[in-house]
């Protein structure tokens, strides 16, 4: 680690790779030709392929536990035979630096993958970052979101200069949900549809200026916290919250009826539809359950339907709505149904 230091340039980024790489517990590694290393538990084939050489962590493709095939997330265990599978060339992957993917566990290894992404050229890195930004935000089925307060509040001069830190590693794209979520709408104004929903009454929101007016959620865009949202006055049932860029809330000249609202300070789950696009396989839907259980997210309704007229192979088309707390856990919780093997797509789906 002493000599490692000589490689690094951030001293907090030191102190953070002494705590999760050496006071942690240690799991001991095999080579296939015999050799030994130690490493934080918890780490992964691309944090052992790291350990024993940087070039063979940037061109790790694969890795073979005991000779079984393994994904890269999977977690290393004590007395393990490990073989990496390496290309010729090319470099680490950017979902590698995703917390949500749990793909790199030491500091060690991620810090060699910025590094690797900071030698690229800024405009290749500006480019990655926004299509990054883009990608994810359009996933969430968030618009209109303001990035140049977004680059302000991270301490950067502009955008460009924000997409360039995502696209070199520095930045986690999940920082910038978690900011999206904790920001307060920013009031617009709109014109209002007088569409009717049958909502479900909640807690969560404050209107402003307004004390213990009954607020009821639209279902025809489904807001949840992090969302920008605008509150409809209706008759006899309060206000009604819709996201700002409901498509049903346009076409309606009732302003009058229009209130500023937030989200209040109680926590409760929101039904949150999403469509998922996957290769069909044995055991898809069973995985799928299976990780939403572990985010402890709560199906509500299910249903698929599987094309069998595809040349390639039966492309299976999945609806689900469900329970989630916040954006943040929203992303997290696509990012990880994409990492399940054969899925494709995974997004949040527009209302209205």
């Amino acid at each position: 680690m002493m000599e490692w230091r000589g490689e690094v340039q951030d001293a907090q980024e030191f102190v953070d790779s002494m705590k999760s790489d050496v006071f942690e517990d240690r799991v001991y590694i095999f080579t296939p030709k015999g050799d030994i290393y130690d490493l934080p538990a918890g780490s992964t084939p691309i944090d052992f392929a790291y350990h024993v050489h940087t070039d063979i962590g940037h061109r790790c493709r694969g890795a073979k536990v005991d000779g079984k095939l393994v994904p890269l997330d999977y977690v290393l265990k004590t007395g393990k035979q490990v073989e990496i599978l390496i290309s010729k060339q090319g470099g680490p992957s950017r979902d590698w630096l995703n917390s949500s993917l749990g793909m790199v566990k030491t500091q060690r290894a991620r810090s060699k993958i910025k590094a690797w992404f900071k030698k690229q050229d800024r405009e290749q890195n500006l480019s990655q970052g926004r299509q990054m930004l883009e990608r994810e935000l359009h996933r969430l089925g968030l618009s209109d979101i303001n990035l140049e307060n977004l680059a302000r509040q991270l301490d950067l001069k502009t955008t460009d200069d924000m997409f360039t830190e995502l696209g070199c590693g520095d930045l986690p794209v999940q920082r910038i949900i978690n900011l999206i979520a904790e920001q307060e709408p920013i009031e617009e104004q709109l014109v209002i549809s007088g569409r009717k929903s049958d909502p479900d009454s909640t807690d969560a929101v404050s209107v402003v200026g307004l004390r213990g007016l009954l607020t009821t959620m639209g279902k025809c865009c489904n807001p949840m916290p992090g969302d920008p949202i605008v509150g409809y006055i209706t008759r006899g049932r309060g206000a009604t919250i819709h996201r700002q860029d409901c498509p049903n809330i346009l076409r309606s000249n009732e302003r009058e009826r229009l209130v500023r609202v937030s989200w209040g300070g109680q926590m409760r789950t929101y039904p949150v539809p999403i469509k998922i696009t996957a290769f069909d396989r044995q055991g898809l839907m069973g995985d799928i359950s299976t990780l939403l259980n572990t985010e402890g997210v709560n199906i509500v309704n299910a249903n698929v339907h599987v094309d069998h007229n595809n040349v390639k192979a039966d492309v299976a088309d999945i609806r689900l709505i469900v329970e989630v707390k916040d954006i943040g856990q929203l992303s997290r919780m696509l990012n990880r149904i994409e990492n399940i093997a054969n899925v494709l797509d995974a997004q949040r789906m527009r209302g209205g």
